[in-house]
């Protein structure tokens, strides 16, 4: 349990709440009605958060956030309480008005964790006195040994409901709310937040030095993220940069050289970028995902650091999301299509600006297979744009939920033509930034301003059956790319017989390696395996993208020579992409894949996040 009397004191010194801010009023003057969240506990129409306002301590020694938050509401004039999402919080006091306020924990679930219940009193801003768990699921505590700096790490994971194990507020994407906080780290530590940077090099504080943030900018609360390392920055242009290791940085900068004219072409296809800053923050190899969009600094996996900056698809991604996902976002998780699918078609349209054509349609094409995939294996309810069904905040299938929603986006923009489609999205994220977006709202501001009643267009569209049925609709066109071509040609070649260093595989970039391991049948002989490690060095490659495709064939024929990279690559990141399929392609081996699966994660899962340790836990128990 944490002490009362120290929480109390540490609220005293926390500042004024931020000018932006917006004072609490009813809820039916200041925001519109939300469609019900599951995987929340906040009652919005009642009452809901507007602002948060942090004053925290990160204690690395005990594994804790402690302090103070504040909260501004808007609520029904006949509101008296408010509910918040927690969970493993523990809650000191809570204030309003000059006085404690009462306040209940309710019971807790595995997923959702606790209702925190706060009696309002007429108060419209309170403060709670809290501190994190140990074990909090959106933080990873990373001891020295575990960086490259040699100095210990924190950094936080929120989507998708994940904000609740460390700060009390409603933990719900259509809830969007505007922040300020101040944070205490040990002295020699830098802190980094999703958020406009007021003291750069930090104040001093009792025990540390103190930093100060602000998001003026209503967002939904799995975007505040933080981290606390050795950092250094470094300039890409005059609004971009990259933040890492010490030893890290120059290598990030290489590979982000082209931040500042992707940022220009989104821009130039969708509107002006309305965040301030774009700088990215390189992660230690613990970080769960490729990459996470938090305002104004997404966070990144190095294992994008390929060093010919052939994986920065990535970062074209994430930044699309500033758009798509940030900008206008999925009210609630069963409509995530809405972020991953446009961003993911809006990805491709920056590759397209910046790379040409064909890498697109490349990338088009091997999304193709992913979701020709997901339609063969996923159940019904999973393969919708909508989902269906109770389900956990996390479970989508991503070829579904990324690949279908961009293809659907790709099919409206072919029948409907680019340039018309264009004019509809950039109006669209200029109509609704800053707000909540259903799969039911945005297909009926699609029909109204842009089938604009053209019934041969609606029927050309098939909209209702891309968003609400399983597979694909009949206008579904399978993408080609001329340049795989060529190189299904030296599959056919090595299947037949012929070495397969005929292939020009120094002179092919990441999708086409990709695609030929792709291609390749899952049963290959010995001498097979033997030659494709032989001439194209597989078990050593530095670009992770194609190392795990060769893995998964090293997997499927058991391939010896092959362990000792599955082991490293198992062991030394811990994406989830990654990581997840291997070992279930393990488990499903017979006894030499289940004993290789527990033995290389008794040493692995230490360093893995939460979320992806959990996963694992679950597919080894299975």
């Amino acid at each position: 349990m944490i002490e009362r009397r120290t929480l109390l004191a540490a609220g005293a010194a926390l500042p004024a709440l931020s000018a932006c801010a917006t004072t609490g009023g009813d809820i039916r003057a200041s925001m519109p009605p939300l469609p019900h969240d599951p995987h929340s506990y906040a009652k919005p129409e009642e009452a809901r958060v507007l602002h948060v306002s942090l004053d925290l301590r990160a204690d690395f020694e005990r594994k804790a956030l402690s302090g103070v938050c504040r909260l501004t509401i808007a609520a029904r004039d006949d509101a008296r309480e408010i509910v918040l999402d927690s969970k493993g919080l523990s809650i000191g006091s809570v204030s309003g008005n000059g006085r404690e306020l009462p306040f209940t924990i309710g019971e807790n679930t595995e997923e959702l964790g606790a209702p925190l219940t706060i009696q309002l009193n007429g108060a419209r801003e309170i403060a709670i006195a809290y501190e994190s768990a140990p074990n909090a699921d959106a933080l990873q505590w990373l001891t020295p040994e575990q960086t490259a700096s040699g100095k210990p790490f924190l950094f936080s994971q929120g989507q998708a409901i994940l904000t609740r194990t460390w700060a009390p507020t409603q933990d719900s994407p259509g809830i969007r709310q505007t922040y300020d906080v101040r944070l205490v780290v040990p002295e020699g530590l830098k802190a980094v937040m999703s958020a406009e940077m007021l003291t750069p090099d930090g104040e001093p504080a009792e025990g540390g030095r103190a930093f100060r943030f602000r998001m003026r900018n209503p967002v939904p609360i799995y975007l505040m993220s933080l981290a606390v390392g050795d950092l250094a920055f470094g300039s890409v242009g005059p609004r971009t940069g990259v933040w890492a290791e010490p030893s890290v940085l120059e290598r990030g900068l290489y590979e982000c050289a082209d931040m500042e004219a992707m940022v220009r072409a989104a821009e130039a296809l969708y509107g002006p970028y309305r965040w301030g800053r774009y700088d990215v923050l390189i992660l230690p190899p613990s970080f769960p995902y490729g990459g996470m969009e938090n305002p104004r600094l997404t966070f990144l996996t190095p294992t994008f650091l390929a060093g010919d900056r052939s994986l920065v698809s990535l970062i074209a991604h994430e930044l699309a999301h500033s758009w798509s996902g940030n900008l206008v976002t999925n009210a609630v998780w069963a409509d995530s299509w809405l972020n991953e699918g446009f961003t993911t078609y809006f990805e491709g349209r920056i590759t397209e600006a910046l790379y040409g054509v064909e890498r697109a349609n490349m990338q088009n094409v091997l999304a193709w297979a992913e979701i020709q995939q997901a339609v063969r294996e996923a159940p019904a309810d999973a393969q919708r744009l909508h989902l269906v069904g109770e389900r956990n905040a996390e479970e989508n299938n991503s070829a579904i939920v990324y690949e279908k929603g961009a293809l659907f986006l790709r099919t409206i923009e072919r029948i409907m033509g680019r340039a018309r489609f264009d004019a509809y999205l950039r109006s669209y994220f200029d109509r609704y930034a800053f707000q909540p977006m259903t799969t039911q709202q945005f297909l009926a501001d699609f029909r109204e301003r842009g089938v604009r009643g053209d019934a041969a267009l609606e029927a050309q569209l098939q909209l209702d059956a891309w968003a609400y049925e399983p597979s694909l609709p009949s206008n579904a066109e399978e993408p080609h790319a001329e340049t795989f071509n060529q190189v299904d040609h030296f599959v056919r070649d090595f299947l037949s017989g012929s070495p397969p260093a005929a292939a020009p595989w120094e002179n092919w970039g990441t999708y086409e390696r990709q695609r030929y391991l792709q291609t390749l049948p899952r049963e290959l002989t010995p001498a097979q395996m033997n030659a494709l490690e032989t001439a194209f060095g597989l078990n050593a490659l530095g670009n992770n993208e194609v190392l795990f495709n060769w893995l998964e064939l090293v997997v499927a024929n058991r391939y010896e020579p092959g362990v000792a990279s599955l082991e490293s690559f198992l062991t030394r990141q811990g994406r989830g992409k990654f990581i997840r399929p291997l070992y279930r392609a393990l488990m499903a081996e017979d006894a030499w894949g289940r004993d290789l699966a527990r033995r290389i994660y008794a040493r692995a899962r230490p360093g893995y996040h939460n979320l992806v340790s959990g996963a694992v836990d679950r597919i080894l128990a299975g």
